[in-house]
């Protein structure tokens, strides 16, 4: 199967690419980004044979359906690394909390968010791919907070590789910090930059489509790509989750073949709820995608008006830090899939022009069958976080905004999974600050130790072991200097 771009071809680029090629290479013409020429039918038949198939057999044959131009060989290889979860034959399980809703559990990897779900695996294919070609690669990282440590941790020490990963200093939780910040790996460098999430997104997409920075690099004998969900090697693994959502409902005997379930997902960037987007259509019968925000509403102000418009909007730093986000990068894909090419260079260019941009009444209502949207503030999220621990289970912050969207959004009376995309421990004060129904300032490890003891919550090893943990990674600079600061490293 092949890829194609989303703003159309600039006559410079294939028309064309192989996937590996897209994974490698992941900015396509005009600054926009590759899909799927089309998507295979994964139906009734798929779901009956995979009933009883562990994770990654059900991975291995959802990646076969796309035809990707990876072996055996390094599909197995990658994912291998689901061993390093918990619970390797089912990483991300599916809890039931409500008679009719259920917890997607995606943290139960080394860095303890859903993260992993995409990037160990993603990580491997791409690194085997450099050293197949015996090529040395550049990867840039983003981050709000998630994408970081797991894009380290993948990548850390591999051949042929160097990664450069960029978060905003002071939007992110400590034990995210100190999960990047800690990293002793040769080929890595963590880069606090003063500004937000979307200045370091907007400084990678800038990166990968600057000729000049390509040529310094090339100049070095280097090629650049990309770990964040701009990647498709990202969203590949993105989508295989959902049908382990539908499949464990199966086996649960909650749901019958054919019935249609509802998934709901806090979203910043939009990658999480790209994959539901692919996988339903597919052919998984979900109903509706339900989008989760938290007060940087641009999603569900997009969905629920066809506007999308930054222009006058300041990023709010809130507790579920991972969505403050403005920019977000896979809509792009909904819109390319919606209304073609043309329309949605043209609307993108008003973005970057205009900071904003504005769907025709027909768009909006084909964006709204396919999605629903409603937003939450910090004291919405702690009082869910209390009500659902006083009823025996413990959520993060950005789980905690997916019950507003289940209790307001549904149409239908169907059984719902909400996405759980980071562990408790990530953002423990926030957490204690729900519980103990206060506003006081706790430090991390004070938080972790509470609530572990206090609530008998399990605390893993790893995020144990931040606190004592040396940091290698003291760098904060101003965005402008972030291409210097990155060929400095790269020249070390």
């Amino acid at each position: 199967m092949n890829f194609i771009e989303t703003r159309g071809n600039d006559k410079v680029k294939p028309c064309e690419v192989t996937f590996s090629e897209a994974i490698l290479n992941p900015s396509a013409s005009f600054g926009g980004l590759y899909v799927p020429k089309e998507l295979p039918k994964l139906e009734e038949d798929f779901l009956k044979k995979h009933l009883k198939s562990n994770y990654k057999e059900l991975a291995f044959d959802i990646l076969k359906a796309f035809e990707i131009d990876i072996s055996d060989e390094q599909i197995n290889e990658a994912l291998a690394l689901y061993d390093k979860f918990d619970n390797p034959s089912n990483p991300c399980p599916v809890v039931k909390v409500k008679d009719d809703l259920f917890v997607h559990e995606q943290y139960h990897g080394p860095t303890r968010a859903f993260k992993d779900m995409a990037l160990q695996p993603f990580g491997s294919i791409l690194s085997s791919i450099a050293k197949n070609k015996d090529e040395k690669y550049l990867i840039l990282a983003a981050t709000s907070g998630d994408t970081g440590p797991a894009a380290l941790n993948t990548f850390k020490n591999k051949q042929n590789i160097k990664i450069a990963c960029m978060y905003p200093d002071g939007g992110t939780s400590d034990v995210q910090r100190l999960q990047m910040v800690c990293e002793d790996g040769q080929n890595q460098k963590v880069i606090g930059i003063k500004g937000n999430f979307d200045d370091a997104q907007t400084a990678l997409k800038n990166l990968l489509s600057s000729e000049s920075f390509k040529q310094e690099l090339e100049n070095d004998g280097i090629k650049l790509s990309a770990a964040n969900s701009v990647n498709f090697g990202r969203i590949i693994f993105q989508i295989i989750y959902h049908f382990h959502s539908y499949l464990e409902l199966l086996r649960q005997e909650e749901i019958e073949y054919k019935q249609k379930i509802y998934l709901v997902v806090p979203s910043g960037n939009f990658g999480n709820v790209l994959g539901g987007y692919y996988a339903k259509k597919m052919g998984l019968p979900i109903e509706k995608l339900l989008v989760a925000s938290n007060e940087n509403n641009i999603l569900t102000e997009w969905i629920n008006t066809g506007v999308y418009d930054i222009s006058n909007k300041e990023l709010i730093l809130t507790k579920s830090p991972a969505m403050d986000i403005l920019k977000s990068s896979n809509i792009e894909r909904v819109m390319y899939d919606l209304y073609g090419a043309k329309r949605t260079k043209e609307l993108f260019d008003n973005l970057n022009e205009n900071s904003k941009f504005e769907l025709t009444k027909e768009e909006t209502k084909m964006l709204q069958d396919e999605f629903l949207a409603i937003n939450s503030d910090d004291k919405y999220g702690a009082k869910i976080i209390k009500q659902f621990l006083d009823q025996g289970y413990l959520m993060d912050p950005h789980t905690a905004t997916c019950l507003k969207a289940y209790e307001n959004l549904r149409e239908k009376d169907l059984k719902t999974v909400i996405y759980s995309t980071a562990e408790w421990t990530k953002f423990s004060p926030t957490v204690l600050n729900a519980l103990k129904q206060d506003n006081k300032t706790y430090a991390d490890k004070e938080a972790l130790e509470e609530i572990s003891t206090k609530y008998n919550a399990s605390l893993p090893q790893s995020i144990k072991k931040l606190f004592s943990s040396k940091i290698i990674h003291d760098s904060v600079i101003d965005k402008q200097n972030i291409e210097k600061e990155i060929v400095k490293f790269i020249r070390e």
